[in-house]
């Protein structure tokens, strides 16, 4: 595989490692996403990774009886356990890996400091960001999208459920229309639910691409580092 770009930053739903009935973690599904980051990362590529935490926590499940704020702390803690999950299993096959999360909790991983994660990327480590922001109401979406900033990311790989963008919901309208390539104010103006607006706002800020493609589709992660055109593109 050739090296396309120098440092990326894989943006990962819980949903994505979860087991058949949306919760916990699925082994087998994990290492199929480990085993591709491993070989991106042996090609001299700078990987980072985002996770979010659906598989076990969505702020929705305590709308009615909790605050908001409590209830996104709660999703945020729920990230770090796949992070940890995703650390284990890389570096149970020879790789390591530096989880690092927005709220301090020095026991199990590091704090995170924008320069020792850029240190870490340079050694060749694997870099997992946990935690989100550190703040409520904001999303793991709008997490990646400030990391890949701070990183100096080329590109965000936004791995999810489906082939790319489309003008519509393809799982409910069969005419639904894929695009190879979009704007950021395209997405947001016509409202493709790609990521939320701070997070599409932010990489139009500073001129990072968002590769969007599916997770389960065969060595989906590598053939997008690649280059293939297995999803769609967000750019000016």
């Amino acid at each position: 595989m050739d090296k396309k770009y120098n440092r990326v930053l894989i943006k990962l739903s819980g949903e994505a490692i979860g087991k058949e009935n949306g919760r916990g973690i699925d082994s087998n599904k994990l290492e199929k996403v480990v085993d591709q980051i491993i070989q991106i990362s042996k090609t001299g590529i700078q990987v980072a990774i985002v996770i979010g935490a659906g598989n076990f926590w969505r702020g929705r499940y305590g709308d009615e009886y909790m605050q908001r704020a409590t209830s996104d702390y709660m999703g945020m803690l729920a990230t770090v356990l796949n992070a940890l999950a995703l650390q284990e299993m890389a570096e149970s096959k020879g790789i390591e890996v530096r989880t690092m999360t927005s709220i301090e909790m020095r026991e199990i991983a590091e704090p995170y400091i924008r320069r020792r994660a850029l240190r870490h990327l340079e050694k060749g480590r694997v870099v997992v960001f946990a935690g989100g922001t550190g703040n409520p109401y904001f999303t793991t979406d709008s997490c990646a999208a400030l990391r890949a900033t701070e990183i100096d990311a080329d590109l965000i790989l936004l791995a999810k459920n489906v082939d790319g963008v489309y003008n519509k919901d393809p799982k409910k309208y069969s005419d639904a229309k894929k695009y190879d390539e979009v704007t950021y104010m395209q997405s947001i103006s016509e409202g493709l639910g790609v990521m939320d607006t701070t997070a599409i706002t932010l990489c139009m800020e500073n001129n990072i691409p968002i590769y969007v493609f599916a997770l389960n589709e065969e060595n989906s992660i590598i053939r997008a580092v690649n280059g293939e055109k297995i999803g769609t593109i967000i750019r000016k």
